[in-house]
């Protein structure tokens, strides 16, 4: 069986905030297998289902961000899941790409993000699959990148236009969570890690605690 954890907060303030883009992208992935997140194990509201045509546990911790690590152990541990380098996929948000973005890797270190050093801190590896889901500010029309404002951007309620390209974002991330069950990470990251083709001069188009 495959773990799949989404992260962000628990509590209607914070459900549609950058940070609990996790929640959201599991939500879409519970959604579409038509299944109910409700049961509470593991400190954590789950569903078992079929997605890509494996078993798979879905589960959004209740333990607040920075505790999330101690809802995955548990997980880990109640489910007898015993190669998490294999079996645990993480959904999760982040500021340093920009929103619309999707890409996986499959070990790193926390950066600033709470949740994932959480889970590192509990599981002692960094071994696993994350996809990282961009909440990020676009850049300006000349390049320089805006900063969005940490900790009070990702606890803020996104703005209608935000929620808007999160939605198209949504899919992809369980698109991205289909190839690596189906094909590999390898596959998975060729896939969704590529860059957009800047077009060439003169053409027009393009080518190709609540913390």
């Amino acid at each position: 069986m495959k773990l799949i954890v989404g992260l962000g907060n628990p509590g209607l303030e914070y459900q549609f905030t950058p940070h609990n883009a996790g929640f959201l992208a599991l939500d879409r992935i519970a959604e579409d297998c038509g299944v109910v997140l409700s049961n509470r194990r593991g400190r954590a509201l789950t569903a078992r289902t079929k997605l890509a045509g494996q078993d798979v546990l879905l589960a959004k911790p209740e333990t607040f961000m920075n505790l999330s690590g101690l809802s995955v152990a548990a997980l880990l541990r109640e489910f007898e899941i015993a190669d998490a380098s294999q079996d645990l996929i993480v959904l999760h948000d982040e500021l340093a790409f920009p929103l619309g973005t999707v890409r996986i890797s499959e070990r790193g270190s926390g950066g600033g993000h709470n949740g994932i050093k959480s889970i590192l801190a509990a599981l002692g590896t960094e071994d696993w699959i994350r996809i990282r889901i961009g909440v990020g500010k676009p850049a300006l029309a000349d390049g320089r990148e805006v900063k969005a404002g940490g900790k009070d951007y990702l606890l803020s309620p996104m703005r209608k236009q935000e929620l808007a390209v999160l939605d198209e974002v949504l899919d992809r991330a369980k698109s991205a969570v289909e190839v690596v069950l189906t094909k590999g990470v390898g596959a998975a990251m060729n896939e969704f890690n590529r860059k957009p083709q800047v077009p060439e001069e003169g053409v027009s188009g393009v080518t190709g605690k609540a913390e």
